[in-house]
């Protein structure tokens, strides 16, 4: 395709080959010097197209053209009226290559149109974390400081964490031992039916159906219980809890809905026979029940809740208890109280101090302890205290290791990374495809019981065909085993990998005797899990990856214990610890975290000496990972649109200026405003808040005037909702408004909206003074700051809005999460660079 010289009418170049009595007439057959007739001369004709002609189709074109010659899109036709077989077989050839090239860019694009890790999602809003300066709130603190009050905060901080300890520590115990009850009894009852059909003149197809019906129905039920009463509370949780513990508001993530749904979906989860775990949603769960305690109140029904308490209601302050039920749920559910607190540190919490650190760990360890106590007692022997989480890998015989296995050890850290980086990148395509394909409701419950069926029918197909029968006894006595066509006291070594929940199978990986299993039932092992995690993982269901990670890991290690083992026997004497660095590896690959993942597998294990291999595999495997792709909930993030910011501001952008980042023109307010116009303004902007100008007689513009402060857009919601305005000349009714009327209800901008708000024509001419609500002190920076300096104010601070001024004190411009989060910096396969992100409606 060509252009018009004034660049605005494209053109296209068409070929059409003229017949016989043409081209005698034209040029006739003339022979070169080797005898070889000339090639045809070529009529070209050129045809103005529209301007948002892109491409023409070749098939269309090429009818076109043969119907104007009196020609079928194949029919060329040469001097002897026969067709050449070189012409037709150039034109399929090339129809062929047009269609693969097609084809392949199809496959290049996907997953990239719309590209999900380019953007920004332009819902999402941040969390006021910053201090409202107001007259109103210096009156309050006024009349309200007394020594008494900050003696009665302190320690209600510390009785909150103790509750949130206590009550994570009830909700893991109740969850475990549902699990393991109901788990128990069905499979259970499938191994008798296949057991009595192995043996018996009954068909297979009994227990096959059994255990296909079972683990549909219940996968039905728990992903019809996330999709249609809480869509948040699907995965893991752990992204979302990350987000909001940056600064990132997500509607309904700590509401009872998603306490419901994560709970009952993750037991619904596992007993269907999804390739997950529940340590993951515990850390939601634990997040859940410390924003309920901080808030001090209970809702039953959409207007209607329970109060008992307000202190802790402010943004900042949930955060600090959400922080410590994330790792209070991570404790409770490893046995990890410091593995706990260092994980909400390290992949969750973004602001931290040294008192808040004691805080989280005080409730991380209340939450170990009383989940040990609790299940010790379910156990029968409640002061023995031996089981202190719900994973936990068991004392291992022999975790010794000689110099000379560090370099297996290395090797295994690399394969972790590089299966860590598979997982996420199939994880990542399948996640694109589900965002733009399964989108009904209904639709994400058949893939769930899809994935189910698919998970039951693998595992009898696998226990059917991989005949190998072990007589070796398993480390537990309450492993459930298969006969299956074994003789005599011997069982189906697939068996005891499927007949029990992820977590059980893990520990049948680390645990049992080296000829527990052989080399063939363990690829297959580890291939149909592996692709299983990919699947389930992104599905509406409440599920974690921590254990498949540890269980995959686990096998793949172990398969290659058993050649160590073959092949220095006075070297390697034990295949769990290989196991067991396959695990980490494989976790550190998918997670990319390293000191918190070091130290919880250290508790979980109960010996320190092998630590030094655990903190190299775990290093190593995050380098290889990240060398290929993020890790797997930062990839969730980013398909989420979620603007997150990072610890420090992205690289190679001291030269940018806080006037090329902000968003302008920046929509301002005077100190008293017509009703009318407030709300005109909140109908037609999204912003979540507002410069305050001084009046200015001359200019009643949004724009002019010296800056007085800053009013949230929730501030001005509720000033509407309580009438605080008069006409002009008159002052307001006296209102008990107070501070804390603004986050009641909590969150305003989820519960209170313009729809809420009844206003009379009349009503519209009076006034509202901003003056004693509005935050007088609002931080500030003028245009030529760097990027990396708004960067760190912003980030450090936990601001929601910075405005940009100029010389003479006037906003021109205002800097919000946003407008920082959409420079990114990424390093892969070794190369860094910045992108700058889109921003987009969805």
């Amino acid at each position: 395709m060509a252009s018009h010289a004034n660049g605005d009418i494209p053109i296209i170049m068409e070929t059409a080959i003229i017949d016989d009595e043409v081209e005698d007439e034209t040029k006739g057959g003339v022979e070169n010097s080797n005898g070889v007739e000339n090639e045809k001369s070529v009529k070209f004709t050129v045809t103005r197209v529209k301007n948002d002609l892109n491409r023409v189709k070749s098939e269309t074109e090429v009818s076109r053209l043969a119907t104007r010659n009196h020609l079928t899109p194949f029919d060329f036709q040469d001097s002897a009226s026969e067709p050449s077989d070189t012409l037709v077989q150039n034109s399929i050839t090339a129809l062929l290559s047009s269609k693969f090239r097609d084809i392949s860019k199809r496959i290049r694009q996907y997953g990239d149109t719309p590209r999900f890790r380019k953007r920004l999602v332009s819902k999402w809003e941040s969390l006021d974390y910053d201090l409202i300066e107001s007259e109103l709130q210096a009156q309050e603190e006024e009349t309200n400081k007394s020594k008494r009050k900050l003696t009665l905060m302190f320690i209600s901080r510390w009785i909150i964490m103790f509750a949130v300890g206590i009550g994570t520590a009830l909700l893991a115990a109740g969850v475990q031992i549902s699990v393991e009850i109901i788990a128990h009894e069905k499979f259970h009852l499938i191994q008798k039916y296949i057991d009595r059909c192995s043996t018996e003149s009954c068909t297979l197809f009994l227990p096959i159906g059994i255990w296909v019906v079972i683990n549909v129905v219940i996968t039905l039920l728990g992903a019809a219980l996330v999709t249609y009463v809480q869509p948040v509370a699907a995965g893991s949780g752990i992204p979302f809890i990350k987000s909001y513990l940056n600064g990132v508001r997500i509607p309904g993530l700590l509401n009872f809905k998603a306490f419901i749904a994560k709970t009952l979906g993750v037991i619904l989860s596992i007993l269907g026979g999804l390739a997950c775990g529940k340590e993951g949603p515990m850390a939601h769960s634990g997040g859940i029940m410390a924003a309920g305690f901080a808030k001090g109140r209970m809702r039953y029904g959409k207007k209607k809740e329970i109060k008992f308490y307000d202190a802790f209601r402010s943004d900042h302050e949930i955060r600090d208890f959400v922080a410590a039920g994330a790792a209070s749920g991570v404790s409770a559910a490893f046995g990890a109280p410091v593995g706990g607190t260092l994980f909400s540190v390290e992949e969750a919490a973004s602001f931290w101090n040294t008192e808040l650190v004691w805080r989280v760990f005080f409730s991380a360890m209340v939450a170990c302890f009383s989940t040990n106590f609790l299940l010790s007692a379910f156990e029968g022997h409640p002061t023995h205290l031996s089981s202190p989480g719900l994973v936990r890998f068991s004392t291992f015989q022999n975790l010794s290791f000689d110099l000379i296995e560090i370099p297996v050890f290395l090797v295994m850290a690399v394969i972790g990374g590089l299966a860590g980086a598979l997982f996420v990148v199939l994880n990542y395509k399948l996640t694109v495809f589900r965002r733009k394909y399964i989108r009904r409701k209904w639709l994400k419950v058949l893939e769930a019981g899809i994935v189910s069926l698919a998970g039951a029918l693998l595992a009898f197909l696998l226990m059917y065909s991989v005949d190998e029968c072990t007589e070796v006894k398993h480390y537990s006595d309450h492993a459930i085993t298969a006969q299956m066509f074994c003789k005599d006291k011997s069982h189906n070594s697939m068996s005891s990998l499927f007949l029990t929940t992820p977590e059980g199978c893990l520990k049948a990986l680390l645990h049992d005797p080296h000829d527990a299993y052989g080399v063939i039932p363990l690829t297959v092992f580890i291939v149909v899990f592996f692709l299983l995690g990919v699947w389930t993982y992104g599905l509406s269901v409440s599920s974690g990856v921590f254990i498949p990670s540890l269980a995959i890991g686990a096998a793949w290690g172990r398969l290659i214990g058993l050649g160590v083992v073959e092949l220095f026997p006075h070297h390697a004497k034990d295949v769990g610890k290989y196991a067991l660095i396959g695990a980490a590896s494989m976790l550190g690959g998918i997670l990319r975290t390293t000191i918190s993942l070091t130290v919880i597998i250290v508790e979980c294990t109960g010996d320190i000496s092998f630590g030094l291999p655990i903190m190299l595999t775990l290093m190593i495997s995050k380098w290889v990972g990240d060398f290929f792709t993020t890790g797997l909930y930062d990839m969730n993030v980013e398909v989420s649109g979620i603007p997150l910011l990072s610890w420090e501001p992205p690289p190679l952008c001291e030269n940018i200026k806080a006037s090329e980042v902000m968003s302008q023109p920046v929509l301002s307010l005077h100190t008293e405003e017509k009703v009318g116009s407030i709300l005109e303004i909140l109908e037609s902007e999204t912003y979540g808040g507002f410069p305050v100008v001084e009046t200015n007689p001359k200019y009643r513009q949004y724009y002019s005037g010296k800056l007085k402060g800053l009013i949230l857009k929730n501030q001005l919601l509720v000033l509407l909702k309580k009438k605080i305005f008069a006409p002009e000349g008159m002052l307001p009714p006296e209102a008990n408004i107070r501070c804390k009327d603004f986050d009641n209800p909590y969150p305003v901008g989820q519960r209170l909206t313009l729809k809420d708000i009844e206003v009379t024509e009349e009503e519209k001419e009076h006034l509202i003074d901003l003056k004693p609500y509005m935050n007088f002190s609002p931080y500030t920076v003028g245009p030529s700051f760097s990027m990396p300096r708004v960067f760190k104010l912003f980030r450090g601070l936990g601001l929601r809005h910075l405005i940009v001024v100029n010389n003479n004190y006037e906003p021109v411009g205002m800097v919000t999460r946003k407008d920082l989060a959409k420079y990114r910096a990424e390093s892969k396969r070794g190369m860094l660079k910045v992108e700058h992100l889109k921003i987009e409606n969805v």
